[in-house]
């Protein structure tokens, strides 16, 4: 069996993408020098060229790990964020408490700090959940387009495994 020579598809060095847009690109590459493949004389297979195709597999197996890496570093600042508000709400309740302990002389006063550090203290922790919530919904949004990402990729693989057993012939009746 002869090896057909198809054009080969550019692929630029600049480096890995972080597109959706750049993967989905890789991937019609790949459905484009399936479906353009030319059959195999009386066989059912189609010719391509191999290291072709492991390349933009490889190059797309590169890429998205990008996509994870992001996920993963958006989890970890939104931990380290979470622990800067932690300790900056502490911090606030600290100075609350040495500041109403520093007024001891009279009730009047001693009852406005202990007010006081209970306003700081809910604020401070209103801000802290609203922060957290924040950064919480940051991340669901970048995992749900990872996710999206993720399914695209899945569809269009499984669109094209069907286009690939659908040309395949049928096979030939039995001799009589």
């Amino acid at each position: 069996m002869t090896e057909l020579t198809l054009d080969p598809i550019e692929i630029d060095d600049r480096g890995p993408r972080h597109s959706v847009g750049d993967l989905l690109d890789v991937i019609d590459d790949i459905v484009v020098e399936l479906t353009e493949a030319k059959r195999v004389p009386l066989g059912s297979g189609v010719i391509v060229d191999r290291d072709h195709l492991l390349e933009l597999l490889e190059r797309l197996r590169d890429e998205l790990p990008d996509e994870m890496r992001a996920a993963r570093w958006m989890v970890r600042e939104r931990e380290a964020f979470m622990a800067r508000t932690n300790e900056r709400a502490r911090e606030i309740i600290d100075k609350a408490k040495n500041e109403s302990r520093r007024m001891v002389s009279d009730s009047h006063i001693i009852a406005e700090a202990v007010e006081e550090a209970n306003i700081l203290v809910r604020r401070a922790e209103g801000d802290a959940r609203r922060i957290r919530l924040e950064a919480e919904d940051d991340l669901e949004r970048g995992l749900e387009r990872i996710d999206l990402v993720l399914g695209d990729v899945r569809e269009r693989i499984g669109a094209t495994r069907d286009e690939l057993h659908k040309a395949r012939p049928k096979e030939p009746a039995p001799p009589i």
